[in-house]
């Protein structure tokens, strides 16, 4: 009787064996059904322009022979005020050295009154200032192939470690999501705000946010490191076993979602977008930061491999903040 046991008890623990195969499988499955492959486009610093506002050097005169030499006394940007050149001033005495003592001062307290008004955060009065995080994403139809075609380009050409060229790829990339409106379906996008020691992590949240969407980066530039990695074939689905035309007939997707990411010194916002002329007027915007402005910038998009899938469903279950536009 006890051997009978054993035995149906082994004949019923093989097919459970099998249907717990089949179900991590088709959970596998599901999960990469969740995720495509990415481009990625990035660079930049949080570090203060050196010809920013902050610094600035000092001031030269130009004597009667001719030629440049440093300012005999030291200038104040913002002070001044027309009193005669032999006046008195306030006890100092008068002629020059008063006159000079008094325009010290008064340059003095127009900055620091200059400091309480803004907060500190007028950008080159604080070695802290205020810098504004956007991020833009749109989402087109997956017939806007010549769209990836764009962006493979600029990443493979793209100078990424020079303010002109990070400007040139926010421009292009900009650019690029204006020529295609015919295939705009969603948009979302904001801006947050935070000091400058504490901006690049939260930049970084965010760009590790989209890349964590990805199932692999195969095309990315990076302060001019450019990489290249070939789409590793991820297993078939079981819809697509069941019926194996569709791995020959489907095309690369259903979607294109394209994210802009631009960490600007000062107050900058993107609109709120509700519909497609707000997305026109923050592409507009985003595209023309200025290259003083614009510290870092990222621009990614998914899927990038050729024949690669983004559905409804992964749109919704990755990007759930989008709106239709």
């Amino acid at each position: 009787m006890h051997k009978k046991l054993q035995q149906a008890f082994k004949r019923l623990l093989k097919p459970l064996f099998v249907l717990f195969l089949v179900f991590t499988l088709a959970l596998s499955h599901a999960d990469g059904a969740l995720a495509a492959s990415g481009g990625r486009i990035g660079g930049g610093s949080f570090r203060m322009p050196s010809s920013g506002r902050g610094y600035s050097s000092p001031r030269t005169y130009a004597p009667p022979g001719g030629g440049y030499y440093p300012a005999p006394y030291p200038v104040y940007p913002g002070g001044g005020f027309g009193f005669p050149f032999v006046v008195p001033v306030f006890g100092f005495g008068g002629g020059l050295f008063g006159l000079l003592i008094f325009l010290a001062i008064a340059g003095f307290l127009v900055q620091s009154f200059r400091r309480a008004a803004s907060g500190g955060d007028e950008v080159g009065y604080s070695s802290n200032p205020t810098v504004s995080i956007s991020r833009l994403q749109v989402g087109l139809l997956a017939n806007a192939r010549e769209l990836q075609q764009e962006l493979n380009y600029i990443a493979e050409t793209a100078d990424t470690n020079s303010p002109e060229g990070r400007v040139e790829v926010l421009q292009e990339a900009s650019l690029a999501l204006l020529r295609h409106p015919e295939y705009w379906v969603y948009a979302g996008g904001g801006t947050q705000q935070a000091r400058l020691n504490a901006a690049e992590s939260t930049f970084n949240r965010l760009v590790l946010a989209e890349r964590s969407k990805f199932s692999e980066e195969t095309l990315s530039n990076v302060n001019n490191q450019l990489k290249e990695a070939t789409r590793k074939q991820a297993l078939p689905s079981a819809e697509q076993l069941d019926n194996p035309t569709r791995l020959i007939t489907e095309g690369p997707g259903e979607y294109i979602i394209v994210t802009l990411l631009a960490a600007t010194l000062g107050k900058f916002e993107i609109p709120q977008i509700n519909n497609a002329d707000d997305l026109r007027q923050a592409l507009r915007q985003i595209g023309s930061i200025p290259g003083e402005q614009l510290l870092a910038f990222e621009v990614l998009w998914t899927p990038q491999a050729e024949n690669d899938v983004l559905t409804s469903e992964d749109v919704l279950a990755q990007y759930p903040e989008l709106k239709l536009v």
